[in-house]
């Protein structure tokens, strides 16, 4: 039998834990993309779909899920538009077979185009709304983003599951380790207001819908400088992310003032993710899903060219910040 967390996780085991809170499946059910949970559209006798979440076991404690809940329902208060678990008897968190889920009502739409400018503007407004709240308090349960946990730990962690191919471990730690330390002095050198945020504001996270943006799936949502809900939607070459960033910026100033001091940090930051993620693939390898979704990871070339894309990035350490027009 399998020793992954969701080894249990049956279509039978789902329905029922939708129908232990009261309602009628049609027993149709539709598995959505999410690798880090499992996502899953249950149909309902006479109503519209529900959209099951399942926790990963042992990522979150309770207490953390429950906070992430909590700045959803008080975004969402504030009609700021973000999908919010359902509350059934005023709890969000519920239990059924070992498997913690929550309940969310099915949201379509599409990508935002952030090649308009007005999409742009939007996300910063957005953005901006979102870090209003976001500052009011900090989060208590959930983590912080930082050098440590971000970067340090992810190079540990991947020396440890020692899962770099034995002729590029030298040349991939190397360049990690300088990248890293390049991005821990930045960091000290630009220190940065800790706020609650998104945490992973990309544009998968985004949803385009009847003229309007909204925010989905707050599951990394923790502490960390404002700057990491906006640097992942920057593209192209340095003209374009200057442009894109000022129209970000120009709406995010009409709901919370940003700090141009932390344009200094987009690149430490973009450097951050890129261990992290391998290092997060590295932790979910024993996870069937994670070999059939990203077969590459385990092959040579994968870390050959992250190798030059750590290089890349180092040098764009060197290079000035991004400036507001």
């Amino acid at each position: 039998m399998s020793s992954h967390p969701f080894s249990t996780l049956t279509p039978d085991t789902v329905l029922d834990a939708v129908e232990s809170l009261g309602y009628l499946s049609d027993a149709r059910i539709l598995t959505l993309n999410s690798y880090e949970n499992r996502v899953f559209q249950v149909g309902i006798e006479g109503a519209a779909p529900l959209i099951a979440k399942f926790y990963r076991p042992d990522r979150w404690s309770d207490e953390a899920i429950l906070e992430e809940h909590t700045f959803s329902l008080e975004l969402a208060e504030r009609e700021i538009p973000v999908i919010a678990p359902e509350q059934i008897d005023g709890r969000t968190l519920f239990e059924h077979a070992g498997f913690r889920f929550s309940l969310f009502r099915r949201f379509g739409g599409h990508a935002p185009e952030f090649d308009d400018p007005d999409h742009l503007l939007m996300l910063g407004r957005l953005i901006g709304r979102l870090h209003a709240v976001g500052s009011m308090r900090p989060f208590e349960h959930r983590p912080t983003l930082d050098w440590q946990s971000f970067g340090g730990d992810s190079l540990d962690y991947l020396r440890s599951a020692n899962v770099v191919p034995a002729s590029l471990q030298p040349a991939y730690f190397s360049v990690a380790e300088d990248l890293l330390q390049v991005v821990k002095q930045q960091l000290q050198a630009h220190p940065a207001k800790q706020i609650r945020l998104h945490g992973d504001l990309h544009v998968g996270n985004l949803l385009w819908r009847d003229d309007s943006l909204y925010m989905v799936d707050l599951d990394d949502c923790r502490m960390g400088p404002a700057m990491q809900d906006l640097w992942m939607v920057l593209s192209g070459e340095r003209d374009q992310r200057q442009a894109q960033l000022s129209e970000l910026i120009d709406g995010y100033n009409e709901f919370h003032d940003f700090n141009p001091s932390e344009l200094a940090l987009i690149e430490p930051l973009r450097s951050l993710r890129l261990v992290h993620y391998s290092a997060w693939l590295a932790r979910r390898w024993e996870d069937p899903a994670f070999p059939m979704h990203f077969p590459w990871f385990a092959q040579e070339r994968y870390w050959a060219d992250q190798i030059l894309t750590l290089r890349e990035q180092r040098a764009a350490l060197d290079e000035p910040a991004l400036r507001l027009f």
